[in-house]
């Protein structure tokens, strides 16, 4: 069985039992200013999770793209990731904990209909209680009778209970950090037991106890969590029963094919092998080299990553996301750089792309993004191969590195601190660890907010100049198109209060006299305040109609479709998720600040309300 036949079983399971299928979001959440990233299934969901109506339903499905950065220093054992796909089933307000459990232990062990798993080697979890919120011995009771109806004796013995701070969902984490007016409540874990055979437990913290589901030894692999969201924090401190339960479902991809293959190295999946073997081609080593499989998988994890984010329009650069994907792919070369010896050619490491590309294609690639995509990672691992072995030379001649050393290395090489940490791991030195802090703070302070983590999830401003900017992308893009050609659309955009960033397909540098149409035919359409309509219809229709549909995304059955204008005065239809206001008299007028180019015929341009 395929990892993608695992993600369409998946679909069609839930499917099968009412709920819709969404499309996966970007990785980079637009609008929301409380994180970088999309990094669990959920965050796009939290409006609806939080009240709101969903227009699909109240039972939902998806498998959605996350990228978690506070994961890259766990990269290079046999599980961790940065990019991941996390599916996802919903329930807002329907069925909740005796349907939920049910579901997912049927997909996990029914040979037909899932994935067919023994469950003598499914292990749960559960809330164990506190002195607020009673053990959670509804589920416990759950899980029993599942576990005898699969004829297994012994169900006790594959049900572990933990505190809230294993086995409790909030945002904040444990109820006692809850906000008010924040929902909450109990999950239930479950785990696959590769066996005691594996021998990994002395590497564990718990080494002196019996190995258990949380043990983080490696012999169980967590692939799935339900969350019971049942209570809210009120104003004196107390947690209330919400009026509306739901169920939030988040189950790792690539993990349970890891489990289907009954083997715990996620690298061995198809979703990594074909990647590992590039890196041995270019290299000259073996993946079986336990010395060398640490850095293949990082090569491997990151470049996925970065091919995803590159592909939601991210960009290497010194701020914010594009900080996160440079620190990436100058990771990925110097293991690839010590890989081969010193060999020059690390450049090459774009090209492996090509096989990232493949695993996706259809799915969240298109035929032309290799180039795209190999573009950027080779314009940006070209700039620094030319740095990398001046810098290293630099770090052999001293016989200690001090912090004034490593700030001179970013300066003179572009070495950021991660990346100057990782080469003096890899030729036995270290730096003065105090000078460092203080010679780096401001940009420690840069990668520690990347690498926090947390988030708000959904669209956190609704303000109206970002609905505003959100609404002028529609804009900016039509009249990209009718200025410059009907080839060019959209690759990704970034709003903030501040300034609307867009990025597009064109090879060549924008001429002062087309910056001047396009501020002028955008204005233009803001004089004639024309109205914006939204119409939900199903997407074949849609797309028939002539709304257009970008970055090769799939889409649900029904969409949304945003129109400006009508009948021979429509300027723009798109379809689209996101707010928009309801008329152009809502937008001031519109200047292009900036271009830039990002390589690989794609250009950016920012734009501000004046």
């Amino acid at each position: 069985m395929t990892t993608n036949d695992i993600r369409q079983k998946y679909l069609n399971f839930f499917e099968r039992r009412g709920h819709a299928i969404l499309p996966s979001a970007s990785l980079v959440p637009e609008g929301d200013a409380t994180t970088l990233f999309t990094s669990a299934g959920m965050q796009p969901m939290m409006p609806y999770l939080l009240g709101a109506k969903h227009p699909l339903g109240k039972r939902l499905v998806d498998s959605q793209k996350c990228f978690r950065s506070q994961d890259i220093e766990e990269v290079g054992d046999n599980r961790h990731t940065t990019f991941f796909e996390m599916l996802g089933n919903w329930s807002l307000g329907d069925y909740f904990k005796k349907e939920q459990l049910k579901f997912f232990f049927e997909f996990l062990t029914d040979a037909g209909k899932g994935l067919g798993l023994d469950p003598h080697r499914l292990f749960v979890t559960v809330f164990e209680g506190n002195s607020e919120i009673p053990r959670d011995t509804e589920t416990i009771e759950i899980w029993k009778d599942l576990f005898l109806r699969a004829n297994i004796s012994t169900p006790d013995q594959h049900i572990f209970t933990y505190p809230a701070k294993k086995n409790w969902w909030s945002r904040a984490g444990e109820p006692e950090k809850m906000p008010v007016g924040e929902p909450g409540g109990p999950d239930s874990e479950v785990f696959y037991d590769f066996g005691a055979d594996l021998k990994l437990h002395e590497s564990s913290i718990y080494q002196k106890e019996a190995c258990h589901p949380n043990c983080d030894c490696g012999r169980y692999l967590e692939i799935g969590n339900s969350v019971f969201m049942q209570y809210r924090k009120e104003a004196d401190g107390t947690l209330s029963e919400l009026p509306q339960k739901n169920i939030d479902f988040g189950g790792g991809l690539v993990r349970l094919a890891a489990a289907v293959n009954h083997d715990p190295d996620i690298f061995n999946t198809d979703l990594y092998s074909p990647i590992i073997k590039e890196v041995e081609k270019l290299s000259g080593r073996s993946y079986l080299d336990d010395e060398s499989k640490p850095s293949m998988r990082i090569i491997a994890d990151h470049l996925t990553a970065a091919s995803f984010l590159i592909k939601d329009g991210v960009f290497p650069s010194n701020k914010a996301q594009g900080y996160v994907l440079r620190r990436l792919l100058r990771r990925a070369a110097v293991k690839l750089h010590f890989l081969m010896g010193g060999r020059e050619g690390i450049v090459k490491l774009a090209g492996i792309t090509s096989s990232i590309i493949d695993i996706y294609k259809n799915i969240y690639f298109v035929g032309d993004d290799t180039l795209y995509v190999q573009g950027a990672i080779a314009a940006e691992i070209g700039k620094f191969e030319k740095s990398l072995d001046k810098g290293i030379k630099e770090m052999e001649k001293k016989a200690e590195i001090t912090g004034k050393d490593a700030f001179d290395l970013y300066q003179n090489y572009g070495f950021p601190l991660e990346i100057t940490t990782e080469i003096l791991a890899q030729i036995g030195k270290t730096v003065d660890q105090n000078q460092f802090e203080l010679e780096f703070e401001k940009h420690k302070n840069l990668s520690r907010t990347a690498s926090a983590g947390s988030f708000k999830g959904g669209l956190a401003d609704h303000s109206q100049t970002v609905t505003a900017y959100h609404t002028a992308t529609h804009l900016l893009h039509a009249a990209l198109r009718r200025i410059l050609g009907e080839h060019v659309s959209q690759k990704g955009s970034n709003i903030t209060a501040e300034r609307l960033r867009f990025d597009f397909s064109h090879p060549d540098k924008l001429t002062e006299e087309q910056i001047k149409a396009l501020e002028d035919l955008i204005n233009q359409k803001i004089k004639e305040k024309l109205p914006v309509t939204r119409t939900e219809m199903p997407k074949d229709q849609a797309i028939a109609e002539g709304a257009l549909a970008f970055f090769g995304q799939k889409y649900p059955d029904l969409v949304s479709v945003y129109t400006i204008g009508k009948g021979p005065q429509t300027f723009s239809k798109e379809l689209c998720g996101g707010p928009h206001v309801e008329s152009l008299a809502e937008l001031a007028k519109i200047k292009i600040v900036k271009q830039e180019s990002l390589g690989a015929g794609t250009r950016r341009l920012y734009l501000q309300f004046v």
